[in-house]
């Protein structure tokens, strides 16, 4: 048994040049998570981003997508752990996974930020706390280190964005174990589909 989740994050970029690029998975899991649970994210300034409650299994989760750019998603995820006093545990931050192709999502709890600027910045925000959950969604490698900025800030081709996309819709059907804190289940649910 794990803590349950009571807040989601969801990373991305904000304005509309980033819509749907591969570094916007997280932010894509957020919407997709508020438009099967119903509720309606809403600008918050206090909390950096845009924000909604929803209700999943009969309990209420906060979401949430900052509106900070990705380095500094730690402002708002600090903002609103602090304001509702949720520890790093109960927190699942969705982002984009270079280290694995489209198509795929992995939870992790806790770890390191393995140079996802978005990560690192909320590692420092909760106080070096590094025992946040993620879910890892692949948007795949463009094979050279120093092509990473432009590809992650770029559109996926059709059919990775397709298969990325399901990968989304597939973790949403783990929501309930995880808002239960049964880790282990969702983990061999959501990594054998």
């Amino acid at each position: 048994m794990q803590t349950p989740i009571q807040l989601i994050v969801g990373l991305g970029n904000p304005g509309s040049e980033y819509d749907q690029t591969r570094h916007n998975a997280g932010a894509d899991f957020v919407t997709e998570v508020v438009r099967q649970y119903g509720g309606s994210l809403a600008p918050e300034k206090k909390f950096f981003g845009h924000i909604a409650q929803v209700t999943i299994d009969n309990r209420p989760v906060r979401v949430i997508i900052p509106t900070t750019f990705m380095n500094r998603s730690g402002q708002a995820v600090g903002a609103i752990a602090n304001f509702y006093k949720i520890p790093a545990e109960a927190i699942l931050v969705a982002h984009d996974e270079l280290d694995m192709e489209p198509g795929i999502a992995k939870l992790k709890i806790g770890g390191g930020h393995g140079g996802h600027n978005g990560l690192r910045d909320i590692i420092s925000a909760l106080g070096n706390n590094k025992n946040f959950a993620r879910l890892r969604l692949g948007i795949g490698h463009p094979g050279n280190a120093k092509q990473v900025a432009s590809y992650v800030l770029k559109k996926a081709p059709a059919e990775d964005f397709t298969r990325t996309e399901d990968a989304i819709y597939q973790s949403t059907k783990v929501l309930p174990q995880l808002v239960r804190g049964e880790w282990n289940n969702a983990m061999k649910d959501l990594h054998t589909s």
